[in-house]
């Protein structure tokens, strides 16, 4: 009963207008190495009423009733600070060490998954102490033992990778590196795969309509990539790794402190693996590869302290990918027109900025400023794709605190300029779409976001608006919503709504459409894709890190309802891929639970199920689009002893069904099921600690599955109905391999 008058409570107050505001009290706990304190106790003198600052050290406390507002904060090993408040709304507190307890020391690992209960936006924090349970060689392998997130291949010749959320195409969410746009445009293609597992702090992952602070993307949902802090991260790293294909990888880190500066360096490097043709179809099962990448990144100040501080970084990339034909020579053969292959050269400097004043508690100003520039040149068989892109984003953010109310606010910037150039060096297929191609984009935006607790801090409200003038298709605004209640501690249900847009970039954002035989036909001006997306989720945690069973449940539910998508018909004729925007029904229903469980602090078990509704309605019927499984299931269990020796990880990927581009209009030999066979991806890996040593070896792919002639006429491949982008499983079979980190902390 109680429960339930919570949640009458709940629905009155979404669409009460008024509302009685409460009096509560946020803030952050750190030590002196701007370290988040998780588990301080955070109490009023003389009473009961008490809280505990969660992973990130962040915590609320009511003020309700408190006369006497000195504020106690207490945590082991530093001295007990005592803050005697007025009428501030948030706090931040830098406890020093406890010189009695030097040598002491108290290490505690964090959960490899957190699900803050004080974010108003449910929001996956996946942590270093997950990325230890697979290989995690790049950014699309750390989602190895996730639910949420489904790394997609592209294009199998070159191993191009998506992100996906809620069964959509990884364009429809925000990729972010340390929270700038990083990830778009040309770089999409390519730019997942070429952040190295080594260089990830925390990847933060949201569904559906986010904060308006990021942009007015965001159709299905938002990942933020946390590079290594200099602060926090180990003074050397050195890792090795190698696996059954020869594919060797080699990163170093290295940082330093010093007064209020912090910096650190990262060096990465893949070198190709061997040519292998497994399945015999005379195509190489993996790409091979060469990437080198430069990464440096330095801290002034601390950003729990009034006054400046700021980040800087850079970034390099070179890269090269060849696939194809096992006798293609990408120094002779490029655009040959007798052996077929793909060939991808680039190079891209990036760079990052973000500066913060904090005048008081109250008051600050943030300012944002980003910009890369990649170079490609490209041979997809007889095609000749050459780009550049450059892209620069800025921003100026004013954050205000009043009663029980956080206000943030400011002006945007955003300018992109994308040149591509297609050829062909043959002409005997029947292709019209070559020449060249720019967009120009300048995007000034306003925003604000307003983020109001009350009922005692069981209820937090963000609503924010967004006002952006694009140079070519006008004015869009972009208003979102997003609300959590908690009907415990325990129990938290959370829900948004929100609208997107975006402008397609067509050729880098699909790249099999340069793979295949098919011509590119343009039916029409495309205009930005819009869509509506809205959801509900719930969490309940249960134990806790004492006890001998803790975990969670989770279990949400996404829909996105798109007012104009543009995807290409590969289905209405088999020759050519349609290019129109589609402006009809367009809907992906996304649900998903998950469960987790941690027994007698030395096994780990995750289970979790997605169902994926996409589809659009043509003519009344409904089609669903290709490349989604209905039904997929997670398993990954862990265990590590107590005394933290070694480690056992094992996942497994059940996939459902998926529906595929139509070849039934083909001639008989060329024709493709409308639908995949199901299939099971089974991964595990073993690690042992050795003093600054860490050992581990695993395999991918355990049961050897692999799709059956991924590439269709591949005995053909300049000839009509060669298509390699119809791929929807796995191709390169088990992969073994060998890893060996050193660390100095």
């Amino acid at each position: 009963m109680k429960y339930l008058f919570k949640f009458i409570i709940f629905l009155f107050i979404l669409i009460s207008p008024l509302i009685a505001l409460a009096d509560t009290i946020t803030g952050k706990v750190s030590n002196n190495d701007n370290q988040a304190l998780s588990g301080a106790n955070i109490y009023w003198i003389n009473t009961k009423i008490g809280v505990i600052s969660d992973n990130n050290g962040e915590f609320e406390i009511s003020t309700k009733d408190i006369s006497d507002k000195q504020l106690i904060i207490r945590y082991v090993g530093y001295k007990t600070d005592t803050l005697k408040l007025q009428n501030q709304k948030h706090i931040e507190v830098t406890l020093n060490q406890s010189s009695s307890t030097e040598e002491v020391i108290v290490s505690a690992e964090r959960s490899g998954v957190i699900i803050s209960s004080f974010n108003p936006i449910k929001t996956e924090q996946i942590t270093r102490t997950e990325l230890t349970k697979s290989a995690c060689c790049d950014l699309a392998g750390c989602f190895e033992t996730q639910t949420t997130v489904k790394a997609q291949t592209t294009n199998i010749i070159t191993n191009s990778k998506e992100l996906r959320i809620l069964g959509l195409s990884g364009v429809y969410n925000q990729v972010l590196i340390d929270g700038f746009p990083m990830i778009k445009g040309l770089s999409y293609t390519y730019g997942i795969s070429s952040i190295p597992g080594t260089l990830v702090e925390n990847i933060f992952v949201a569904k559906g309509a986010n904060s308006v602070l990021q942009g007015y993307e965001s159709f299905s949902g938002q990942i933020n990539i946390e590079t290594l802090k200099p602060q926090t991260s180990d003074k050397l790293l050195l890792n090795l790794y190698t696996n059954s294909f020869l594919e060797k990888q080699f990163n170093a880190n290295y940082s330093f402190k010093n007064d209020n500066w912090s910096n650190i360096s990262t060096f990465h490097t893949t070198q190709p693996a061997n040519k292998i043709n497994t399945n015999k179809d005379n195509f190489l099962d993996t790409p091979l590869l060469t990437r080198y990448m430069f990464f440096n990144k330095f801290q002034y100040g601390n950003k729990n302290q009034e006054g400046l501080n700021s980040q800087f970084a850079i970034r390099v990339v070179n890269e090269n990918r060849i696939g194809g034909q096992s006798n293609y020579d990408n120094t002779t053969d490029q655009g040959s027109g007798d052996i077929y292959g793909q060939s991808v050269s680039i190079t891209q400097p990036e760079f990052w900025t973000k500066s913060q004043y904090i005048i008081n508690e109250n008051h600050n100003f943030s300012y944002y400023l980003s910009a890369f520039n990649q170079n490609q040149n490209s041979y997809f068989g007889t095609v000749k794709y050459d780009a550049e892109h450059l892209n620069l984003f800025t921003n100026l953010q004013y954050d205000f605190n009043y009663f029980n109310h956080n206000l943030k606010t400011g002006i945007s910037f955003k300018h992109s300029n994308l040149k591509e150039e297609i050829s062909f060096t043959q002409t005997n297929l029947e292709r019209n779409y070559d020449g060249n191609y720019q967009n120009n984009e300048n995007i000034i935006g306003l925003f604000a976001e307003n983020t109001l607790t009350i009922l005692e801090d069981e209820l937090t409200w963000i609503t924010g608006l967004r006002l952006d003038n694009h140079n070519n298709f006008g004015t869009f605004l972009t208003p979102r919503t997003l609300i959590k209640y908690n009907f415990s501690p325990e129990t938290i249900i959370r829900a948004n709504i929100g609208t997107a847009w975006r402008v397609v970039n067509l050729f880098s954002e699909n790249i099999n459409l340069l793979v295949s035989s098919r011509d590119i036909i343009f039916e029409e001006e495309l205009k930005p894709e819009k869509a509506l997306n809205y959801g509900i989720n719930l969490t309940h945690d249960f134990g806790s890190s004492q006890d001998n069973i803790s975990g969670y449940f989770s279990t949400d539910f996404y829909r996105t309802d798109f007012q104009n998508q543009i995807f290409p018909d590969y289905d209405t004729d088999p020759s050519k891929a349609i290019i129109e925007n589609f402006t009809g029904t367009s809907i992906s229903n996304g649900f998903q639970a998950e469960l987790f469980l941690k027994l007698f602090q030395e096994f780990e078990l995750k289970t979790g199920y997605n169902f994926l509704d996409v589809f659009r309605e043509i003519n009344n019927k409904k089609e669903e689009l290709p490349f989604n499984s209905k039904h997929k299931i997670l398993v990954a269990v862990n265990y590590k002893p107590t005394s933290k020796l070694f480690q056992i990880d094992a996942n497994a990927h059940w996939y459902g069904k998926q529906k595929l581009p139509s070849t039934q209009s083909n001639p008989v030999e060329f024709r493709r099921p409308d639908y995949s066979e199901n299939f099971i991806i089974l991964n595990s890996q073993v690690s042992f600690n050795y003093e600054q040593f860490k050992i581990y070896f695993g395999c991918e792919n355990i049961l050897d599955f692999r799709q059956n002639e991924p590439i269709l006429n591949w005995q053909n491949p300049f000839e009509k109905y060669f298509d390699s982008s119809l791929s929807w499983g796995p191709t390169k079979g088990r992969e073994f391999y060998l890893g060996l980190t050193f660390k100095i902390e």
